[in-house]
């Protein structure tokens, strides 16, 4: 038999549309003549944006039950845009922005709601802590909780927290293999193969490879690949078994974006970049996860999962640090306000940031939750208990180079790795940095223990009303090392950084909400939740914050969650968040607990279909975010937090618009920014467009994806370190893929 390539399918699909209708009328019309039913197909959907249910287990199944906002990015909607990676996927959601690789810090690093989300990222409902690059080709879905939630989750979560649901084996034999290639030369391919083993068994096994340029930006490279894997048993049955890997190495080209000038981000081509051609970040990860599920009773069920992360980072990064002109004396950093000379006369001040990181956490959580009821109030009840070791250990490398003949580190500064000088504009990109032989800086090391209890319960007072209350008590030890500080300085280098420290922390956490529910397509909702963040909470510290207590943080929030039509959900919150004894610089080297931060906003969205054809994915953000309590020396007082925009929107939808014909497209819009803590480098604000247009079949799709239609030039990152560098995003791009089932 000979077979239609795809495209040749596609346009025989398209022009005999029309067919099946009528040959479905002539089989009705001869069933009828025959005294025979005509035979009906339904084919089910398999693309819905809308999620109704959160695979986190402290929290109530149905997002009904939830007195947070909770925004969730499901499969179907991550391959409809092109998802890749959790940075893209997280575009989805209004209140989040992305914060690219600091000084100190590789991988994600989110802001949620004004706040760093840097440790409150989650898998499976465990805290991944580690500094990579995160793909999203083993996830089901990204959920995102909004608020502080230390009730749920120990220590951090001021903004909210992000957890990765990763794909789990199942009875129904399943393979996707998918291929892709964009017009920035990244090819991508992914895997997805789910077997039975038996009637209780499962295993399923996930892939992924790419290689290419991630953007239209110069060096931003990327050559990843990884494999994950889960088996299940005892499927259907009172006690199921789930063991689950995740591996990933990842061979990237981190993106460090460009320096501010005269208050805003160096104005240069969009595609200009300042790192060495050697720059690369290789990243080995590794995810381990056992869990058991054993249903005592129907109503009473009793979990043990334990899940140990492992990361090792070796990179050799080169990130400019500021703007200067280069003469006979070599390199003079400019000073003040700079418009006498054109930009093709000043030069980047490059700075090395080589380290090698290994960075590992081990957890178990043991859980019980039960149904029933005493004296007509239904309880869903849930005890726990959590207990964790985190490592953390921090090489640092140097490389200190000249420019112009001169050296760029003077003795006051022998570390300070100032490696190269490059042009403003049209810089040429070099290995000549890395030239310079590495020489070990500072080796930070860390190690936390953690041991807490949970309670928490849902009462159903009647089929309307509903309360929801919680304690969380942690203890949090931990402790840090710094080879190179203040009291053992080599040569003339000073270093603010803790010859050793350590802290114990002490700390309750409260969640308590009310739920009315009129009927079963509303829900309305006032809560309360706090939060904590320790001084070494990223196992790092500086002199004069290692003996504060821990910031503190309280949120309320009054909303709503509304179904309507069929498969629409709406939803919509006012709420307040503030961090009460910030800490704030008074003096050099020396913090006390003097500040406030606090965040007003207001969100709302819709997920779902309007129609059998039209579906669609859209929130809205309001952050209303100032600093109202700081110190005279801190500089931050009535400042916005840093990457906290005014407004966000996020818009994404589909429409069918023929049998096996898809169109889409959303925009996205981010208000300005600030890109450091005293505002003083400004990020405008811009409008995003992106679009899809899918040819689907019942084995496969064919799928073009366009993003940044208008070629807009925006800012996609901003990273408060050296003054205040911001990522341009990437230019106009198209990505062709190809997604098989069988």
């Amino acid at each position: 038999m000979n077979r239609l390539t795809p495209i040749a399918a596609a346009l025989v699909a398209a022009f005999a549309a029309p067919l099946p209708l009528h040959a479905q009328q002539a089989d009705s019309n001869n069933a009828s003549a025959a005294g025979q039913l005509a035979p009906v197909t339904v084919e089910g959907r398999r693309d819905d944006f809308g999620a109704t249910t959160t695979a986190i287990t402290k929290l109530p199944a149905d997002l009904h039950d939830v007195p947070q906002s909770v925004t969730v990015v499901n499969k179907a909607q991550m391959q409809s845009q092109g998802v890749g990676s959790l940075s893209d996927a997280l575009r989805n959601v209004s209140g989040i922005t992305l914060g690219g690789a600091e000084g100190g810090q590789i991988g994600n690093n989110i802001n949620l709601n004004g706040f760093s989300a840097r440790t409150d990222i989650y898998l499976d409902g465990f805290r991944d802590r580690g500094q990579y690059y995160r793909d999203t080709f083993a996830m089901d879905e990204i959920e995102v909780l909004m608020g502080p939630s230390s009730m749920l989750f120990g220590r951090g979560s001021t903004g909210g927290i992000i957890n990765q649901v990763t794909k789990k084996a199942n009875l129904k034999q399943s393979t996707e293999v998918s291929a892709s290639v964009t017009t920035n030369g990244l090819v991508r391919t992914t895997a997805d193969y789910n077997h039975p083993l038996s009637d209780t068994s499962a295993m399923r096994i996930e892939a992924m490879a790419q290689n290419g340029a991630a953007s239209t930006r110069n060096q931003t490279n990327v050559q990843d690949f990884g494999l994950a894997g889960s088996y299940v048993m005892g499927i259907g049955t009172p006690t199921e078994i789930t063991l689950s890997a995740l591996i990933q190495h990842n061979h990237d080209q981190p993106d460090y974006g460009l320096p501010p000038l005269n208050g805003h981000p160096v104005s240069v081509d969009r595609d200009t970049a300042y790192g060495l051609n050697s720059d690369r970040t290789d990243q080995d990860v590794v995810s381990l996860n056992a869990g058991i599920k054993h249903k005592i009773t129907p109503d009473v069920v009793l979990r043990n999962q334990t899940q140990f992360n492992y990361v090792h980072t070796n990179a050799i990064e080169t990130a400019p640090q500021g703007i200067g002109t280069v003469s006979g004396a070599g390199y003079t950093a400019l000073t003040t306000p700079f418009s006498s000379l054109p930009l093709s006369s000043l030069y980047v001040r490059a700075q090395s940031h080589d380290r090698d990181i290994h960075d590992y956490s081990i957890f178990n959580q043991t859980e019980l939750s039960a149904k029933f009821s005493t004296g007509g109030i239904k309880h869903d009840a849930l005890v726990g208990v959590e207990v964790g070791h985190d490592g953390y250990d921090n090489q640092n490398y140097y490389r200190n180079g000249s420019c112009n003949g001169v050296a760029l580190t003077g003795a006051s500064t022998p570390t300070s790795g100032y490696a190269d000088c490059i042009a403003v504009v049209s810089p040429t990109y070099s290995a000549a940095g890395a030239s310079v032989a590495d020489v070990a800086g500072n080796r930070q090391g860390g190690s936390a223990n953690t041991i807490a209890a949970y309670a928490g319960d849902t009462l159903e007072l009647n089929k309307q009303f509903k309360l929801v209350g919680g304690l969380r008590f942690d203890r949090y030890i931990a402790s840090i090392t710094n080879s190179l500080n203040s009291g053992n300085t080599p040569a003339a280098a000073k270093n603010t950084a803790l010859a050793s420290a350590s802290q114990t922390v002490n700390f309750l956490s409260v969640r308590a909400g009310a739920i009315w529910q009129p009927t079963a397509a509303q829900s309305y909702y006032v809560s309360y939740g706090t939060s904590f963040n320790p001084s070494l909470e990223q196992l790092t510290g500086t002199t004069g914050q290692q003996n504060l207590d821990p910031e503190k943080n309280r949120s309320y929030e009054l909303g709503g969650k509304w179904d309507v039509a069929q498969g629409l959900a709406l939803n919509a919150a006012a709420f307040q968040i503030t961090k009460q004894n910030a800490r704030s610089q008074v003096s050099t080297g020396v913090y006390e607990l003097q500040g406030t931060v606090r965040v007003n906003g207001a969100r709302a969205g819709a997920t779902g279909r309007i129609t059998r054809e039209w579906q669609v994915a859209a929130n809205y953000t309001y952050l209303d975010a100032q600093v109202i309590g700081a110190s005279a020396v801190d500089g931050t007082l009535g400042k916005i937090p840093v990457n906290t925009p005014k407004h966000t929107l996020t818009t994404w939808t589909t429409y069918d618009v023929a049998p096996h014909w898809q169109v889409g497209g959303g925009a996205t819009y981010m208000s300005q920014r600030y890109a450091n803590a005293t505002n003083t480098v400004q990020v405008g604000g811009y409008t995003r467009w992106d679009a899809t247009v899918a040819y689907t079949q019942k084995a496969y799709d064919i799928r073009l994806n366009l993003f940044n239609l208008s070629n807009k030039m925006y800012y996609d990152a901003l990273i408060q370190s050296d003054g205040g560098r911001s990522v341009p995003g990437s230019g106009r791009t198209a990505m062709l893929s190809v997604n098989y089932r069988m």
